[in-house]
């Protein structure tokens, strides 16, 4: 029986936010963990493109960008109402994380690799991030609203990232409601689950259902 099958890198944040909104939706997945350097033949003749994550479904279509990824898992089924946010500002949202932050993100944390200075483009991550605190303050604690949607989970893996580039500088001068943001949903259930290591898959390997509360 043909069954929807994940390709995903545990600690890429793309891929992670795949794997939240996949769990939420309670869609039957087999995962299948890659290694980036290595990756497995069967995942590069369904997306030659080769990055994660890549979803393979049952009737042969292939979705391999993340948030297309998130948004069939949540059209599926969206029992908690990431997809109620208003769309356009949702999607302006995102933009600005996976464009301007992520650019400044990778500067920041791999300022070497791109011979970069790492201060100035922490600065101008911090600059973005600032801005979603505020939106965090004025909407009762997530980015659209009183409750977590699609930004928000779009968004937190990205920022997961920028806090640990340097902890102890994120402890001092990160807004406080954007650290507290953050915490929620890293500490949550939800979030360990989709986080649970799972071994190289290799063909023939067993594939490890996504299971998440």
């Amino acid at each position: 029986r043909r069954v929807t099958v994940l390709y995903s890198f545990r600690r890429c944040p793309y891929a992670m936010r795949a794997r939240m909104a996949l769990a939420a939706s309670g869609v039957p997945v087999r995962v299948r963990e890659i290694i980036l350097r290595d990756k497995p033949p069967e995942m590069l003749a369904a997306s030659p493109k080769g990055t994660v994550p890549v979803l393979a479904l049952t009737d042969g279509r292939v979705i391999d960008e993340s948030l297309d990824v998130m948004h069939w898992a949540l059209t599926q089924n969206d029992p908690e109402g990431w997809l109620s946010a208003d769309a356009a500002e949702t999607a302006r949202l995102i933009a600005q994380n996976d464009g301007p932050l992520k650019h400044a993100l990778d500067r920041y944390k791999y300022a070497d690799l791109h011979k970069t200075n790492a201060e100035s483009h922490r600065a101008a991550a911090m600059d973005i991030l600032t801005s979603f605190a505020a939106r965090i303050d004025a909407n009762g604690g997530q980015l659209m609203g009183p409750a977590p949607t699609l930004a928000d989970i779009a968004v937190f893996p990205f920022v997961r990232q920028f806090a640990a580039t340097d902890t102890a500088f994120w402890s001092a001068h990160a807004p406080a409601s954007l650290q507290s943001w953050l915490t929620a949903h890293t500490a949550s259930a939800r979030f360990a689950a989709i986080m649970a290591k799972f071994p190289r898959w290799q063909a023939g390997d067993a594939e490890p259902l996504l299971t998440a509360p």
